[in-house]
């Protein structure tokens, strides 16, 4: 029952009870009083008194109602506000392991208010959670990055010593620690280029510029662009493009490039095979185009694949601190392909290689008839 509902009855009934009671016992008392005029009868005390103890029992019940009534409106109205006042006390206090009592039967005002109050404080701990959970995710990434970009700082520092201190000595030995230098610089390019792009997906400010993309040549240029890495890398690189020539897709080509890259990226740092291969293949699955990038590294534990995508995730730490790696590489990707309409998932089997999937929807023209 409503609170208003529930203070108008109260109302009602302390109002109009004593009336009408009064109304009925006088109607009573003036009828008897009538008869006894009409038949020359004088009223004796019993008569008196008769009316006096109803007036008493009228009083009496009157007092026994006001007395229910304060009780009802007490359990309606006070237990709740002392609940909702020790919940405020909690939430001061910063304690949000508590929980607001409520009845599901009731309906009125002040249970709705507690069913909200406790939908806040509930909601108030998820967010005092997230918050710890983004904290402690924060100081990996920062951990991660302070570890990854020591290892090129310091082979950095040693080659650039070794040209200075003469040790390299000949035009061979300069050219090798030159190059030395150069890759490494770029491995902390890149780890600097993910934090940057990472602080951006945690405010969804990724800046796309959507084009309209020929699946074939994109693709081709791609592995052309990746294909002298992997040669450096004495890796086997395998192209296979089953689209159509015309077949267009809708994306930012910065953008996808780096979700290529990020997972060719990851084969190659993985890779535990002598004859190590990548092989990239495009497919057209009806209103997509689907990209399958397979390699014979050494695969991911079937334990760690439902969580690869998920940021900070390193499925081995031990190997990590050898390859290095924010931890962020494959989050980012998700987030890419999903900004792009599309999806992506993992098939794997340790000690043999992972598959990596995503798929982007195909442009089609609308023709206005």
């Amino acid at each position: 029952m409503k609170l208003k509902s529930k203070l108008l009855i109260s109302f009602c009934i302390i109002l109009f009870l004593p009336i009408a009671l009064a109304l009925i016992i006088s109607g009573l008392f003036f009828r008897v009083q009538m008869e006894a005029i009409a038949e020359g009868v004088v009223l004796r005390p019993e008569v008196r008194n008769l009316f006096f103890d109803i007036l008493f029992s009228v009083i009496l019940i009157l007092l026994l109602t006001a007395g229910v009534l304060a009780f009802w409106m007490y359990q309606s109205i006070i237990t709740p506000i002392r609940k909702l006042q020790k919940a405020a006390e909690n939430i001061k206090e910063g304690n949000l392991d508590f929980q607001v009592e409520t009845d599901e039967s009731a309906n009125d005002e002040l249970n709705n208010l507690c069913v909200s109050f406790e939908d806040m404080r509930r909601r108030l701990k998820e967010n005092a959670e997230e918050k710890i959970h983004n904290e402690s995710e924060n100081k990996a990434l920062i951990s991660n990055i302070a570890h990854d970009l020591k290892t090129p700082i310091t082979a950095v520092k040693g080659y650039a010593e070794g040209i200075l201190d003469g040790v390299a000595n000949t035009p061979d030995k300069v050219d090798k620690y030159v190059r030395t230098i150069y890759s490494k610089a770029n491995e902390m390019d890149t780890l600097i280029n993910e934090l940057t792009l990472y602080s951006k997906i945690d405010t969804n400010r990724i800046p796309y510029n959507f084009a309209k993309i020929n699946v074939e040549e994109y693709f081709q240029d791609c592995v052309e662009e990746i294909g002298l890495d992997m040669e450096h890398r004495g890796i086997g690189l395998a192209y296979y493009n089953y689209v159509d020539k015309d077949v267009v897709i809708i994306a930012d080509p910065e953008q996808l490039r780096r979700v290529v890259n990020n997972i060719v990226g990851n084969s190659a740092k993985y890779m535990n095979k002598k004859n190590g291969f990548i092989n990239i293949r495009i497919k057209d699955v009806g209103d997509f185009i689907q990209v399958e990038i397979e390699d014979n590294g050494s695969g991911i534990p079937a334990k760690d694949l439902p969580y690869i995508f998920d940021r900070f995730f390193r499925a081995d730490a031990s190997r990590n601190s050898a390859t290095g790696g924010s931890g962020i590489g494959l989050s980012i990707v998700k987030k890419i392909v999903e900004d792009h309409g599309g999806k992506i998932w993992a098939a794997s089997k340790e000690d043999t290689g992972t598959i990596m999937y995503f798929v982007i929807r195909k442009y089609q023209e609308v023709i206005n008839e």
